[in-house]
C-alpha cells in the first residue's frame, strides 16, 4: 500500500490501536476432517453383521466394564464412533458448533474444550454409576454401548454460550443450555446419557467462562503495554514531570499547571 494511502486509513486511528485489532478468524480445518471420519466410520460399521457391529462399539464403550478394567484408550475411541450414520440436521449442528469454536478459538483450544467436556464427561458418569451397577457378572448397564460425540458437541455448546462477550446474553444462553440439560435428568425415563449431557455442558461453561476470563486480562495486558492505555498509566506516576512534555505539546505542561508563559 503506497504510504499516503497508509497515513490517510491511520489518520484519527489512536497509536497502537491497529496492533489491537484482533485477526481475522481462522479457517476450520479440523472439524470437517472429524464429522466426515465419524460419518464414513458409521457407514463402514454399518456394513457389519449385527452382532460383530455389536462387539465392536461395545469394546470402543466408555462403559463401566471397560473402564473398570483399565481400557481407558475408550475414552479416545469412544469419540470417534456412533452407532447409526449421523442424520443430516445432527451432522449439520456439529460442524457448525464445533466449527465456530475452531474460528473463534483456534484448532488447539477448540479441541481441548471437546476433549475436556467429553473425557470428564465420561469419567464423572462412570464414577456415578461404579457403584450402582452389577459388574460381576455384569448387567446391561455396565457393558452399555456408550459411544458418540455428543458429549463433546454439548461441552463446546456450553463453552460457546459461556463466552458470549454480552453479559445479559450470556446470561440468558448459559440459562437455558443448563435447564435444557436437566429438563431429561427429571424425567421418570431418564438415562445415565442424559445425565452425561448436562454433566458435558456444565464442564463446558466452565471451560468458555476460562476462555472469556483469560480473553479479558489479555486485552488488559496489552492495553498496559501500548495505546491509550499506557498513556493512562503514565498519568498513574510513570509519565512526564512538569514541564517535560514532548517538543511542540505546551498542553503537556498545562496539565500539570505549567502551561506555556
Amino acid at each position: 500500500m503506497p504510504k499516503a494511502a497508509s497515513r490517510f486509513l491511520r489518520r484519527g486511528v489512536p497509536p497502537g490501536a491497529v496492533s489491537r485489532v484482533r485477526p481475522a478468524a481462522a479457517v476450520p480445518w479440523l472439524t470437517p476432517l472429524y464429522v466426515g471420519a465419524v460419518q464414513l466410520g458409521a457407514y463402514a460399521t454399518a456394513r457389519l453383521p449385527a452382532r460383530r457391529r455389536t462387539e465392536l462399539l461395545r469394546a470402543h464403550s466408555t462403559n463401566v466394564v471397560n473402564l473398570q478394567a483399565g481400557r481407558w484408550r475408550t475414552l479416545a475411541t469412544s469419540a470417534v464412533l456412533v452407532e447409526q450414520p449421523l442424520s443430516l440436521p445432527y451432522a449439520a449442528a456439529l460442524l457448525t458448533v464445533l466449527g465456530t469454536a475452531e474460528a473463534r478459538w483456534g484448532t488447539r483450544r477448540a479441541a481441548g474444550v471437546f476433549a475436556a467436556g467429553h473425557t470428564g464427561a465420561c469419567l464423572l458418569v462412570y464414577a456415578g454409576l461404579r457403584g450402582r451397577v452389577r459388574a460381576d457378572p455384569p448387567d446391561a448397564t455396565a457393558r452399555a454401548v456408550d459411544v458418540g460425540a455428543s458429549y463433546g458437541f454439548h461441552a463446546t455448546l456450553g463453552a460457546l454460550a459461556a463466552a458470549v462477550p454480552h453479559r445479559g446474553a450470556r446470561t440468558a444462553a448459559t440459562a437455558g443450555l443448563l435447564a435444557l440439560g436437566t429438563w431429561p435428568v427429571l424425567r421418570r425415563a431418564r438415562t445415565f446419557t442424559d445425565a452425561g449431557h448436562l454433566t458435558a455442558t456444565a464442564l463446558g461453561v466452565m471451560c468458555g467462562a476460562g476462555i472469556r476470563r483469560l480473553a479479558g486480562d489479555t486485552e488488559v495486558g496489552r492495553g498496559y503495554g501500548e495505546g491509550p492505555g499506557r498513556r493512562i498509566r503514565a498519568g498513574i506516576g510513570q509519565g512526564p514531570g512538569p514541564g517535560e512534555g514532548p517538543p511542540g505539546t505546551a498542553g503537556e505542561g498545562a496539565a500539570y499547571g505549567q502551561g506555556a508563559a
